[in-house]
């Protein structure tokens, strides 16, 4: 999910009743809501990298362990160094090394509910987990969370009682949580549906199929079908008919054409096949000579154009390996 996701939840989080446990306890939440983001740093080395490298190191079991301790640390440094020079409460060690593995577990749950996905298993195996429950911006989740914790703040800055006062964001929790596992169940069946529309319609399905979900239309999805000739795309809805339509024609992965399977051999070829889920391939020419554009159907536009794409120059990859 986006940064802004992340920073409301842990905001909400924190007006819920955690900012009670410890001082500092809001900074905690908020900072260790975000802080397997780390790894956007990766953009500074370049785009592939980036693509190839994020949501992984830094949102996998290894670093879910390591960031809330180093956060923790962090947190109690300021508070013995900078903060307590104001003669305040002493921050709690143990709740703030609590609060702080709770907010870091919230990021890469968030950001399991999209089609990117996240490497939880990280550095231990490479395997990405996908649920394609949410858009990677949602302003739903924005509105229950961020619209939770504004209210209930209000409220305790109004001097509502504690109850009344952190009642919002916890029904704001709640209510999201119910979001989520809706739009869950809504994905499985989906599929289901998709697949016995896919047999009826005369189009042979393989093992693999992606409802994407769409921004701000929960009742939307997009379809990505594997079939033996490449893939099928199209879109599904929960309202209206028909349910699932198809594109009339079959999107060919391209993968086994001569060049293409060079391309893929090369070190940026073998990068993006690394990351890419739905991958496929299109050549084109432009003041290289001939190249081949590498994407991703989760995030392709007409003839592979992409935000997720890599482009190989066929010249350049003689001998590359």
């Amino acid at each position: 999910m986006d940064n802004i996701c992340h920073t409301v939840a842990g905001a909400v989080l924190a007006e819920a009743g955690l900012r009670r446990r410890t001082p500092l306890a809001l900074p905690t939440l908020l900072l260790g809501a975000n802080l397997p983001d780390l790894d956007a740093l990766a953009y500074a080395r370049g785009s592939l990298f980036a693509l190839t490298f994020r949501r992984g190191w830094t949102h996998g079991v290894l670093a879910l362990i390591l960031l809330p301790v180093l956060l923790a640390g962090v947190m109690l440094a300021w508070d013995r160094l900078v903060r307590r020079r104001r003669d305040t409460p002493r921050a709690d060690a143990g709740a703030l090394l609590l609060l702080a593995t709770i907010a870091v577990l919230s990021h890469p749950l968030l950001d399991l509910l999209n089609t990117y996905g996240v490497r939880l298993l990280m550095p231990f195996s490479n395997r990405w987990f996908y649920a394609d429950t949410l858009f990677i911006v949602d302003p739903w989740l924005w509105l229950l969370f961020g619209g939770g914790a504004a209210i209930a703040w209000r409220r305790r800055r109004q001097g509502r009682s504690q109850a009344a006062a952190e009642r919002p964001a916890r029904i704001a929790l709640a209510l999201a949580l119910a979001y989520v596992l809706a739009m869950g169940i809504s994905t499985l069946v989906g599929r289901r549906i998709v697949r016995e529309a896919a047999v009826a319609a005369g189009i042979t399905p393989v093992n693999r199929e992606m409802l994407s979900p769409v921004p701000a239309n929960p009742f939307r999805r997009s379809v990505v079908l594997e079939t033996p000739d490449g893939y099928r795309v199209g879109g599904f809805r929960w309202l209206g008919s028909p349910q699932v339509a198809f594109e009339p024609r079959t999107v060919s992965s391209g993968l086994g054409l001569p060049a293409v399977v060079t391309a893929t051999a090369s070190a940026a070829g073998s990068a993006f096949l690394s990351w890419s889920r739905f991958p496929a391939a299109v050549l084109h020419q432009d003041a290289r000579g001939e190249v081949v554009r590498l994407y991703d159907l989760r995030y392709a536009g007409p003839e592979g154009s992409s935000w997720a794409a890599v482009e190989i120059p066929v010249n350049g990859m003689n001998g590359e390996r």
